[in-house]
């Protein structure tokens, strides 16, 4: 049966309890952004949303009211057994998923180019992943599509397998052949996460790429914030099968989520969910129709080129600048006020808006701006394409998660570092896709492409420090 997407319950309960004009005795301390008056003015009129769990606006983690009702309408929208709010970002989405699905010392396959959360999970969870490496496709240098021959293949090689940790889309808006893997999975009796945080918007329908709902994966997390109008940290989270347990995974989400969670973040992602339930045709076309105009203008800028791919995302666009590497050409865009999602070592990604007819976005100015920044420079230097790449389909750690808590850590050069086994995550960030994981044996390969990244003032998370020195943590012989 269908559900009337028109209403926002969780909104609509806040806006109420707001417009009452009610009188602060409880926290947060900014008292109903009274505190912030002689300030910020604007900033005082957002934070009278900034709530907490009061008569009549629920709880979290025990809903029965405007939250609980929230929830439902997104689940209906999805069509899942059951869906939730997340807080804490599609990261809290893959820790709870991982640690409710899995149990010390089980065998699970997990995509290789995968945020650094699921790693995080795996670690958690004291499991023993198996790797997937992805294929690169060499003219744009980056890992797409996992192949399903692999994963069979992995089943036959590990038939201990519980399960299957999936990243779809890639961050560059690249999907593959997923239907055929969650099969392969379940004719296996495993059992199938993906996270799909940069498609939450793909339940529309076409001309976007299939979901993960859809396709009958068991626990689905999406990132509202990434693609749909929600903030920043706001995420869903998707029961989509009765082979995972809901108990365990409302456990853990209370474990691991703020027992004091946003309300600005979770009327949001009530909203997020509203804008995407009434999406209609004329929108989908609206928003197609402003997009290929500016596909077309970025394509009639000399040098620029936009790399398309089939079953891509259309709201995710690649360009390369001739002879530019991509963080040099996010550079560039960043002088002239232009802030694009991500570079790397060739490409620059923008992150087109999801559109309801009549909205008007600066696609104009912004290729004005781009004309002007690029017609002075004029391309000389070719950029080097150089990618590790991982032979090797199916790769797994060489100490396990306890070893490797018992061990000691030192730091040796890079070239040093190479046959050692690596005793921190390097992760370029964007995307947050690790480049070297805790426990593996560094590949030469690894170390040229973290050179390269290096010389091209890639930007890193964590402890950075050694990295420019030329060193890396290893674990001690």
């Amino acid at each position: 049966m269908e559900v009337n997407q028109n209403r926002m319950p969780l909104y609509e309960a806040v806006k109420q309890f707001k417009d009452n004009q009610p009188k602060s005795y409880h926290v947060p301390g900014h008292k109903s952004g009274l505190l912030y008056e002689q300030i910020d003015s604007e900033w005082t009129r957002f934070l009278q949303y900034d709530v907490t769990e009061l008569n009549g606006l629920d709880d979290l983690h025990a809903p029965e009211g405007p939250i609980m009702e929230a929830q439902q309408l997104l689940s209906s929208l999805y069509r899942t057994r059951k869906s939730y709010f997340l807080v804490n970002g599609s990261t809290v989405g893959n820790l709870a998923s991982i640690l409710a699905s899995f149990e010390k010392g089980d065998y699970v396959l997990v995509q290789r180019n995968c945020h650094k959360s699921v790693l995080n999970a795996l670690s958690l969870a004291n499991v023993k992943p198996i790797f997937l490496s992805p294929k690169v496709d060499h003219e744009l240098c980056i890992g797409l599509e996992i192949d399903p021959a692999i994963v069979r293949n992995a089943f036959e090689n590990y038939p201990n397998l519980k399960g299957c940790v999936l990243t779809y889309p890639n961050y560059y808006g690249f999907t593959y052949n997923l239907k055929a893997i969650i099969d392969i999975v379940h004719k296996n009796n495993g059992l199938v996460i993906v996270d799909e945080a940069h498609g939450p918007h793909f339940q529309i329908g076409r001309p976007f790429p299939e979901s993960a709902v859809t396709l009958g994966a068991d626990i689905v997390i999406h990132s509202a914030h990434k693609m749909l109008p929600a903030m920043t940290m706001g995420s869903y989270l998707h029961i989509n099968s009765k082979r995972v347990s809901d108990k365990r995974i409302e456990f853990f989400l209370a474990m691991l989520q703020s027992s004091s969670p946003s309300y600005p973040i979770m009327v949001s992602l009530d909203i997020a969910r509203h804008y995407l339930g009434n999406f209609t045709k004329q929108d989908m076309e609206y928003t197609l129709f402003q997009r290929n105009q500016f596909v077309t203008m970025l394509e009639s800028i000399e040098h620029l080129s936009v790399k398309t791919r089939s079953g891509q995302d259309p709201l995710k666009v690649l360009v390369t600048y001739e002879g530019y590497s991509g963080f040099e050409l996010q550079g560039i865009f960043e002088e002239q006020g232009i802030f694009t999602e991500l570079a790397d070592q060739y490409h620059v990604v923008f992150v087109l808006p999801l559109l309801k007819q009549g909205i008007i976005y600066p696609y104009d100015n912004t290729i004005e701006k781009l004309k002007a920044a690029l017609e002075r420079r004029t391309p000389v230097i070719k950029v080097e394409k150089m990618l590790y790449k991982n032979n090797e389909e199916l790769t797994s750690l060489s100490m396990t998660y306890d070893e490797m808590e018992h061990k000691e850590v030192e730091y040796v050069s890079m070239r040093d570092a190479i046959h050692r086994i690596a005793a921190k995550m390097i992760t370029p960030y964007p995307p947050g896709i690790p480049l070297l994981l805790p426990g593996e044996k560094v590949k030469k390969e690894q170390i040229k492409t973290l050179m390269q990244l290096l010389e091209l003032n890639a930007k890193f998370q964590g402890d950075t420090s050694s990295l420019y020195k030329g060193e890396i943590p290893v674990f001690k012989d």
